[in-house]
């Protein structure tokens, strides 16, 4: 769950790009740009500050700290090492992050809400778009959900519950996202087939095509299997009462019983059925592109390109 909430976010690529000018260019940039960053920034940095960086060190945050202060594993390392001045840059960028990362949150979550009620699958009010193209509504409703993190200044005990409850939902409910994305991209392309489309019809290609898509919902769905095993069979269950088990199944699995509450009931309230392959409208809200004239004209730009600026774009 912790891992599923670091790495959680990516698919905001697809969301972004939806919104440019020319999504057939801007898409597979973003996508292997998020690519190699997740590679830098996460696998190599990680891998290197678990190398220089013990287990037992006691500002790491750990459920027996007796520390004063919590300290990013990056500004240990720097300290370790004796440099000053650096870990307090260090705290500042990652303050940057936060933010940055607080303001694509709000993007997201305030543009699937307006397209949620667009649908018919949240209040109306929240389909609200001004003349800039901004769904306020949705906007201000994002944002008033971080007035939940005054729960900071709450006593240590319900810091702890609120963090694992929120951490609960965001982080599962993740896996639920890409769960449905992978398995709607699988259900797409066999509706596209379905109906006598020709892949060279799509203005942009998953990478790893299909078998991507299954690889993604299969592993997805282990996830859930393992979290759910941890969540009905914690480590100190012999400690527990009823209650006990209850709570930690809630605060660890909290994103199941939410997506059943909100799935179920529209679906038995609206009535609404599985679509078939062949009923799935895939033409409303389409960008009309020759996408033949768009393939040659890439094709002859690409041959006034120097060798380096192939190679960068074949893997950028």
């Amino acid at each position: 769950m912790n891992a599923a909430f670091a790495f959680s976010g990516t698919e905001l690529v697809g969301l972004a790009a939806a919104e440019t000018a020319n999504p057939r260019k801007s898409l597979p940039t973003a996508v292997k740009q998020v690519f190699w960053r997740i590679t830098l920034f996460y696998i190599v940095s990680l891998t290197i500050v678990g190398l220089i960086v013990p287990y037992t060190e006691p500002r790491l945050l750990q459920d027996s700290n007796s520390a004063s202060i919590v300290a990013s594993p990056f500004v240990i390392a720097i300290q370790n090492a004796g440099i000053t001045g650096l870990p307090s840059v260090f705290n500042a960028v990652i303050m940057i992050a936060v933010l940055s990362v607080g303001n694509s949150s709000i993007y997201g979550s305030s543009r699937t809400l307006a397209a949620l009620a667009e649908q018919h699958q949240a209040p109306r009010i929240f389909a609200y778009i001004d003349r800039q193209g901004r769904p306020l509504v949705s906007i201000a409703f994002a944002s008033s959900l971080g007035l939940l993190a005054f729960l900071a200044g709450a006593d240590r005990k319900l810091q702890e519950n609120a963090f694992n409850w929120l951490l609960a939902l965001s982080a599962l409910s993740a896996v639920f996202t890409w769960l449905s994305i992978c398995v709607a991209h699988i259900r797409f392309r066999q509706g596209w087939k379905v109906q006598g489309h020709q892949l060279s019809e799509l203005a942009f290609r998953s990478q790893p095509g299909v078998i991507g898509s299954w690889i993604g919902a299969i592993l997805n769905m282990l996830v859930l299997i393992a979290q759910f095993y941890v969540s009905t069979s914690p480590f100190d269950d012999e400690k527990m009462d009823t209650s006990g088990r209850l709570q930690h199944f809630f605060s660890v699995y909290l994103a199941l019983p939410v997506t059943i509450a909100f799935y179920i009931p529209y679906k038995l309230y609206y009535r609404t059925s599985i679509v078939r392959s062949h009923n799935m409208d895939l033409h409303t809200g389409i960008r009309e592109l020759n996408i033949a004239e768009l393939i040659e004209e890439e094709r002859e730009e690409r041959k006034r390109w120097p060798r380096w600026k192939k190679v960068y774009k074949f893997l950028c």
